[in-house]
């Protein structure tokens, strides 16, 4: 992404929906579309590459420096949606990859309960 074209990082977190237990499909559609295309996705289906080493190559070398910013702003950008009632649930992690997958093991049965919660609801109204 060029500077031109940038748009600030703070302003499209911002446009993510929050993280509120509820919303775990939503939320986690957003994160990834919204690091994609900030092309920062790198970190999520990728492990961590080994340590640059004086052998490694050029192209070793830049992949490991794209993957330690990807990882670094996914984390950041996930942590920035998340409710901070919750936040203080979720472990500490430096990998962006296990901390999105903590967030879903973790919140998944919340996601999938509220559909049934609100057939409950709707069907109990009338």
């Amino acid at each position: 992404m060029d500077s031109a074209s940038a748009i600030p990082f703070h302003s499209l977190a911002l446009s993510v929906t929050v993280f509120n237990r509820l919303n775990l499909s939503e939320w986690r559609e957003q994160v990834q579309f919204h690091l994609d295309v900030m092309d920062l996705d790198l970190a999520l289906p990728n492990d961590k590459p080994a340590a640059n080493t004086a052998p490694s190559s050029a192209d070793e070398k830049s992949f490991h420096k794209a993957w330690e910013r990807s990882n670094r702003l996914s984390l950041m950008f996930m942590r920035m949606n998340i409710a901070n009632n919750i936040k203080g649930t979720i472990p500490q992690t430096e990998s962006a990859r296990e901390y999105l997958k903590f967030v879903e093991e973790r919140f998944r049965s919340a996601d999938k309960s509220l559909p049934s919660t609100l057939m409950v609801e709707l069907t109990t109204c009338f």
